[in-house]
């Protein structure tokens, strides 16, 4: 989801709640701590180098139990994040603690939004030795090339 698109959303909800992908609901309490604009400048396995930009919401629980983030207010967050940092209309990872801190992607449910799982993944397969998948192939659809192994081909 990209910032342009939460920012339509907050426009048209009355909540605002998280739940990661197994279901699980982000406590009610929560509080969003940073946004931000992380550049990462990398190079990949084949030698290409690459440069990614996203803009970084960090989720806290605190122990007041009483604080729900309105929609409005992470709207204001979201637009002086905007004019202070520059930010523009990039994906959205969202970081949230678990055993570490998570990293996730953001989709909307039409209620709520999502904490999507982040893969890793080699941005320059060609060129790094992965093998080509194999294809499946059931026993059943191998035609016999030797008729001796059939039943009464008389090789057993």
């Amino acid at each position: 989801m990209k910032l342009s698109e939460i920012k339509t959303v907050l426009n048209n909800i009355e909540n605002v709640a998280f739940v990661l992908e197994n279901g699980t609901p982000v406590p009610e309490h929560f509080h969003v701590t940073e946004i931000g604009l992380i550049t990462k400048n990398f190079i990949d396995c084949g030698g290409t180098v690459r440069n990614e930009k996203v803009v970084n919401f960090q989720l806290w629980n605190a122990n007041d139990f009483d604080h729900r983030l309105k929609p409005k207010k992470l709207l204001d967050i979201i637009a002086l994040s905007e004019k202070t940092l520059g930010i523009g209309d990039f994906e959205i990872e969202v970081e949230y603690q678990s055993e570490t801190i998570g990293k996730y992607d953001l989709g909307f449910n039409g209620k709520d939004f999502l904490l999507l799982n982040k893969k890793t993944a080699c941005l320059a397969e060609d060129q790094c030795g992965i093998p080509a998948a194999k294809p499946r192939i059931k026993l059943s659809d191998i035609q016999s090339q030797n008729s001796c192994c059939t039943p009464g081909g008389g090789c057993c």
